[in-house]
């Protein structure tokens, strides 16, 4: 049975935070709120978590997984990114937006689209998602809680732990949006909007 967490989510509690990462680091996986909708995730390395997200969502290997970034800096460490794309993508987040860039080699070649090599990457908006990253000190992979047959992605926490009870470790509920991101690929160095979501497309067009 997946841990339940209310987490506040002005001020998340330390205690809870820390619980939630703790599973995380152990190679759970969990369901979370973002600024966009609920998410999976799981640590970078962690071969199972990535198995049993693509079993959730019924995934195939042409899926592009999302690193959940904390920060620049952070998501520096795991794209390639030129200037002007530095500077478009700076100004849009943090927010509701995924971003496809040519990964480094410090992305595992499981989380690569096969033909690109490119990976997701977005700096959420949320104050949950942001102290869940804090501590746990480096990117989270995630994918969207869009279960196959929804055309809805889930924005309950208790109606995730309800349907996924025995397929996640933790669901932390709290606050979240009702869209997914918009998705942006910057593969080829300039902006090619993808999907259109909860951010706003408008700087890319």
């Amino acid at each position: 049975m997946a841990r339940y967490f209310d987490v506040h989510p002005e001020n998340p509690q330390k205690r809870a935070v820390g619980q939630v990462v703790d599973l995380v680091r152990d190679g759970g996986l969990i369901a979370y709120p973002t600024d966009s909708c609920f998410a999976l995730g799981c640590a970078l390395g962690n071969r199972e978590g990535i198995d049993r997200i693509k079993s959730i969502r019924q995934l195939d290997d042409k899926h592009h997984f999302t690193l959940m970034c904390q920060d620049f800096a952070q998501l520096g460490q795991f794209v390639h990114i030129s200037n002007a794309v530095f500077r478009s993508i700076k100004a849009a987040t943090p927010g509701s937006y995924t971003f496809i860039l040519p990964a480094t080699k410090e992305v595992p070649k499981r989380l690569l689209h096969p033909k690109k090599k490119t990976v997701g990457v977005r700096i959420p908006d949320h104050v949950v998602t942001q102290a869940l990253l804090e501590e746990l000190g480096e990117p989270m992979l995630s994918s969207t809680l869009l279960l196959p047959g929804h055309e809805e992605p889930m924005t309950q926490g208790w109606e995730i732990k309800e349907e996924l009870d025995n397929q996640v470790d933790a669901v932390i509920d709290g606050e979240t949006g009702t869209e997914p991101t918009t998705v942006i690929d910057f593969s080829e160095d300039f902006a090619e909007v993808v999907r259109i979501g909860a951010g706003d497309p408008t700087p890319f067009e």
